[in-house]
């Protein structure tokens, strides 16, 4: 009796706290995630740091074995002025690029890695006047692109997403989640395919050092506005109509941003991920939920862009207000 009193007792506490007890295991279940990451990394590329390291340290002491009256200091000096040099992106190489860094398409395309918060970091502002205006230009421009994408992504979204699949939930009778769940899928492959696969082969054949894995490489670290900066296409020596080349770039990065946003708020109105969010969220009162509805809206986007652009700039959930899509969805039904 005791026993299934306890147990009883024990099973109501942990229904109480359900939604406690699922964000605990969020936390931890992130943090694991974090550890299994450094050490695979660490496992992966340490060897070949450290090849590097040996390498680098024969090739500099045959250098000054060759070159009597080069001291290792003197060097030194002249190492560490071209690799600040290059932290700006000029190559002292001799078969370096012979385009400036700063003319117009260039300076288009930093613009846009700044406001989509890419930031590939392989040109930066050297002037001091340069530094003050990004960061004022950047004050400005990332809530002004916040707002540019959700606008776009809300329109886009009702006529890729909601439209089509309450159509076809209304003309042929299938289940409205099944439907949803079809079309999400559907809809990231055709992404995927578009902005990832296809840009893919283009760029592995059109810069010359690179193939198709470090072409794809460089689409997801994009679209994902994670930018570390490894590679940034039309750098290369003697690129072909660059100035066109870096604008078809940007216009790609734009639309694939808008594109992948697309297909995030797509897959986040399935019922299934819907359900599955509110397992970590904190049960409010339905009052408090109808004052509040275009609250949580605004802070729903504001949490997924500090992951889009924030968590490492890496790739992020781009939850746009789940209660708003479904009142939208009951107001197109009706009217029709």
């Amino acid at each position: 009796m005791l026993q299934s009193l306890a147990g009883s007792s024990c099973g109501r506490l942990v229904e109480r706290h359900r939604s406690a007890w699922c964000f605990g295991l969020l936390v931890l279940g992130y943090l694991l995630y974090l550890v299994f990451g450094a050490v695979v990394f660490s496992s992966v590329e340490l060897p070949y740091e450290d090849l590097l390291r040996q390498e680098l340290r024969k090739l500099k002491r045959r250098f000054l074995e060759q070159h009597e009256c080069l001291s290792e200091a003197q060097l030194e000096r002249f190492l560490g002025r071209v690799l600040e040099a290059s932290n700006y992106g000029v190559s002292a190489l001799g078969n370096a690029s012979g385009s400036w860094n700063w003319d117009f398409t260039s300076a288009l395309f930093f613009a846009s890695t700044v406001l989509s918060t890419t930031g590939y970091g392989h040109t930066v502002p050297l002037s001091d006047g340069g530094k003050a205006f990004c960061i004022i230009y950047s004050i400005i421009g990332i809530p002004f692109t916040l707002l540019f994408l959700t606008a776009v992504v809300q329109r886009v979204t009702i006529h890729v997403t909601r439209r089509p699949v309450l159509y076809v939930h209304r003309r042929w009778g299938f289940s409205k989640q099944l439907v949803a769940l079809v079309h999400a899928v559907l809809l990231g492959v055709a992404t995927v395919s578009c902005f990832f696969f296809i840009p893919a082969a283009v760029f592995s054949v059109l810069e010359d050092d690179w193939n198709f894995l470090e072409s794809f490489y460089f689409c997801f670290i994009s679209l994902s506005t994670i930018g570390l900066g490894d590679y940034v296409p039309g750098e290369g020596y003697n690129q072909k109509f660059r100035e066109l080349y870096k604008l078809g770039i940007t216009c790609y990065l734009l639309l694939g941003l808008v594109a992948m946003l697309v297909v995030l708020e797509t897959f986040c109105e399935l019922h299934e991920l819907k359900k599955f969010r509110k397992m970590f969220y904190v049960k409010k009162d339905k009052d408090e939920d109808q004052v509040h509805i275009m609250e949580h809206d605004q802070l729903s986007f504001s949490s997924s862009r500090t992951g889009w652009g924030g968590a490492g700039r890496g790739f992020a959930l781009f939850v746009l207000g789940e209660y708003k899509s479904q009142n939208d969805i009951v107001t197109s039904t009706r009217r029709r």
